[in-house]
């Protein structure tokens, strides 16, 4: 049995369907079309599943809200505005971010089926949830996928004291043979801002290097961080220890995700709780047959795998390939419940109440 994080009494399991089907029917109770539903919470079940705990549950109640606010238009017109044989480019229409990021994807992979890759880019979107989802639909067609996006500004560029960058996550999954697909899925601070915002509701102290309150000096505390501060691009305070690295690695998807696909990059992105934001994506799928045939790709990826994790560890430790921990959560959650913590649940079940569908427990 294996869990990612350490849990408390503070938390109850729930099975997979039956939050799911929470999702879903409060979702569709907002008048939210229920194949837009689905998608959204298939991407939320899927971050609670795997431990990330900042995009599953805690998070819903953002949609909720960009809802109720009319942040979010539930029934979008969503549009090819340009494609070729290996490239599009899709308006969402100011929709929900989970079912345009999804038909983006299936279209990327579409193509890459005739035409060896697939490159497809979304604006006047919203956010997308996590990012390894739409990588996986890739990975789970034995082809490599990439997503990212562009965020609100949370961020400060190095040696910077206003928020200026978004968190602009990216995620890579790569098929591997008998064993849980490679996923890299991050973002380019050095934590997602979901991390903060689950620090505060549990009213915990973040682990030192996270943030900077708004006189620039790293702080403990999530609420500074949140209302007056900012995060730190990923490599931490100034140049020394890379954060310079992960402040270009959030411009370059600016870039792509926002100023390539005439969305508005991360300065310019309104929180997406409240205001319609324009937020772009960008969803790559790569025919692995394209260069190699695909089963001995797989192979190969299990020995390179295989050659890192045998290498020597520190004492105590275990070395872990990118994907590997949340796939093993995953596995464990389906058998014994997603942990779901008490305020979350409340909050939940609030929502429950509002919109007139059976509470969650």
């Amino acid at each position: 049995m294996f869990e990612k994080v350490e849990v408390d009494e503070s938390y109850i399991r729930i099975p997979k369907d039956r939050l799911e089907e929470f999702y879903v029917n409060v979702l569709t109770a907002l008048s939210v079309q229920e194949e837009d539903a689905r998608i959204v919470a298939d991407n939320l079940i899927i971050a609670d599943l795997r431990g990330i705990e900042s995009h599953g549950a805690q998070r819903f109640g953002r949609y909720v809200r960009a809802i109720k606010k009319g942040a979010v238009n539930l029934k979008p017109d969503i549009k090819i505005e340009k494609e070729s044989r290996v490239h599009a480019l899709l308006d969402g229409d100011d929709g929900l971010g989970q079912p345009v990021s999804y038909k983006a994807m299936m279209l990327a992979i579409e193509k890459a089926k005739e035409n060896f890759i697939g490159m497809v880019g979304v604006r006047n979107s919203n956010h997308f949830g996590i990012a390894g989802h739409y990588s996986l639909l890739a990975v789970d067609r034995d082809m490599i996928g990439i997503s990212m996006t562009t965020t609100r500004p949370l961020v400060v560029p190095t040696w910077g004291l206003e928020r200026a960058i978004g968190t602009n996550p990216i995620a890579i999954g790569i098929p591997v043979k008998d064993k849980p697909p490679f996923l890299l899925d991050m973002a380019t601070s050095v934590v997602a801002t979901g991390k903060f915002e689950l620090y505060k509701r549990k009213n915990k102290p973040i682990p030192e290097g996270w943030g900077i309150d708004g006189r620039g000096e790293i702080t403990t505390d999530p609420n500074k961080v949140l209302s007056e501060g900012a995060e730190l691009p990923l490599g931490g305070l100034g140049e020394l220890l890379g954060g310079h690295k992960g402040y270009g690695l959030s411009l370059a998807i600016d870039a792509i995700c926002g100023v390539l696909t005439n969305a508005t990059w991360s300065k310019w992105v309104k929180n997406t709780d409240e205001k319609k934001s324009n937020v772009g994506h960008m969803f790559i799928a790569i025919n692995i047959d394209a260069f190699t045939p695909v089963e001995d790709f797989k192979e190969r990826m299990k020995r390179m795998i295989e050659d890192v994790k045998k290498s020597k560890a520190m004492k105590g430790k275990r070395i872990w390939y990118p994907g590997e921990k949340g796939a093993l959560t995953a596995e464990t959650r389906l058998k014994i419940g997603i942990p779901v913590y008490h305020k979350v649940v409340e909050e939940l079940n609030g929502f429950a109440r509002e919109v007139g569908v059976e509470k969650l427990v």
